[in-house]
């Protein structure tokens, strides 16, 4: 576990929560690969895969303080750029534990599951 104020993972629940309720400040990142983002994704969410996330973090996420809601399929590769993210100075990064796939299942069945 990190240092930092926020845990490393979040909730469906909480994600939904945070999204709904600070809409515009929170920004939601899918690391999927850009095949798997076509197939499906959360709404609102933008791409940034997890190859290249440590090379474009600078530029597509250049508020380091923001709070940052990663997912993936089933929240490995998440959980893998939440740590990267870390470790290149954003506090707020987490990664929504259990993926889009748990999203599909606990909080909107109308995103297809794969």
């Amino acid at each position: 576990m990190s240092d930092s104020a926020s845990p490393i993972e979040v909730s469906v629940v909480e994600t939904q929560r945070l999204l709904a309720a600070e809409a515009g400040s929170v920004r939601l990142v899918d690391v999927r690969d850009p095949d798997e983002y076509e197939h499906c994704r959360i709404p609102g969410a933008e791409l940034i895969p997890l190859p290249t996330l440590s090379s474009e973090a600078a530029a597509k996420l250049p508020e380091k303080d923001a709070t940052i809601l990663l997912y993936c399929h089933h929240g490995m590769r998440s959980l893998r750029a939440a740590e990267i993210l870390r470790e290149l100075g954003y506090t707020n990064a987490q990664s929504v534990a259990g993926g889009i796939d748990r999203w599909s299942r606990e909080i909107d069945s109308t995103v297809p599951r794969y």
